[in-house]
């Protein structure tokens, strides 16, 4: 077992959440979560954060540090002083944990990448953001309560080495966590873009398998669909009556 530093959210009904991180020799992060309780069965791996940052964003939102616990591989936490029974009895498997809701977004960039490269996600940044700009439909205007935009478009405009890190709120809008998918799905050389909920559950690209980030903007697929298409996240749809039209018809 490693040592883990536990923080704990009290909830106004008298209930209450735990939540713990470690810091890993891969330099990865490892966080737990769940019900006050003798185990933590939710467990996510992230890369590009540090362990500072994500524990300062998780005192932001109400939890409060517990101490110092070891948790090992199945979740048991153990505080100092105290062991766990030689044997654990199983009844049953346990129940799969069910994937929490979420409540905010945690974004990080970390651009060590060569001069040329940086230079190409300066040109991308702007790109994509005039992109969105550029959309007819009203949705699609970026919301300048999101700092991000002018973060980015500071951050490489000497296109020096840089590391950001900030929060997408609902009121921002689905726009931001688009725009940055769409950066991260280019896959520059030495930038790691890292896009989490607040239980550090890392997100992807395909929009398909985020419904419920999705949800949390009030929006679906099918309403950003024209925006994720222009940012390159969706293949656009063929429409297969225009084609057809424009085909003439042939009999052999």
């Amino acid at each position: 077992m490693a040592a883990w530093n536990l923080y704990r959210h009290r909830n106004s009904d008298g209930s209450s959440k735990d939540w713990a991180v470690r810091s890993n020799s891969d330099g990865s992060i490892t966080t737990r979560w769940g019900k006050t309780a003798d185990s933590l069965p939710g467990v996510s791996n992230r890369y590009g954060v540090k362990q500072l940052d994500i524990e300062r964003q998780k005192q932001a939102k109400g939890y409060v540090l517990v101490g110092e616990v070891d948790i090992d591989v199945n979740g048991n936490v153990t505080f100092p002083g105290k062991t766990l029974p030689a044997t654990q009895p199983q009844i049953r498997d346990p129940e799969p944990m069910p994937t929490p809701p979420v409540e905010a977004l945690y974004w990080t960039i970390e651009c060590r990448a060569k001069q040329a490269v940086r230079v190409d996600l300066g040109i991308e940044v702007r790109r994509l953001i005039g992109a969105i700009q550029a959309l007819s439909d009203s949705h699609a205007t970026p919301d300048q309560e999101w700092n991000g935009w002018q973060q980015l478009i500071d951050a490489t405009l000497n296109a020096e080495a840089f590391e950001l890190s900030g929060q997408i709120k609902q009121v921002h809008g689905v726009l931001p966590w688009l725009f940055l998918l769409a950066l991260k799905a280019k896959g520059f050389k030495g930038v790691d873009i890292d896009i989490a909920t607040e239980t550090a559950r890392d997100l992807s690209v395909d929009l398909k398998a985020e419904q419920d980030v999705l949800a949390f903007f009030g929006t679906d697929l099918d309403s950003i669909r024209e925006t994720a298409e222009v940012l390159g996240l969706l293949k656009p749809r063929i429409n297969l009556a225009a084609a057809m039209s424009d085909t003439d018809d042939c009999w052999f």
